[in-house]
């Protein structure tokens, strides 16, 4: 099943009972944020504390929610297309070689 098919079916669900929304959702998984268009700054917080990786699935985080990823897991930075400088030294801090 592709990506387009599985976000279409998760919004169904979410319009037939508005309890599980894809954005209620993504508060239990974290993954699901890459089914969001453009997330807003406190739901990609809310998923990168959770689970740092996620912010593989987020297009272009703020310097905080790169922050928050990698003081969480260091090795996060590797899903960083763009990190900012402060984040590279921060994971550097912690021994990451970049």
């Amino acid at each position: 099943m592709d990506t387009n098919n599985l976000k279409s079916i998760l919004t169904k669900i979410g319009e037939v009972n508005p309890e599980y929304t894809l954005e209620k959702q993504v508060y239990n998984v974290g993954d699901l944020i890459q089914f969001i268009d453009n997330p807003s700054e406190e739901v990609q917080l809310a998923v990168v504390q959770k689970n740092p990786n996620s912010i593989k699935y987020i297009q272009n985080p703020t310097e905080e929610v790169q922050l928050v990823a990698v003081k969480k897991n260091y090795r996060a930075i590797n899903f960083i297309e763009n990190p900012t400088e402060k984040v590279i030294q921060l994971a550097r801090s912690k021994g990451v070689k970049i």
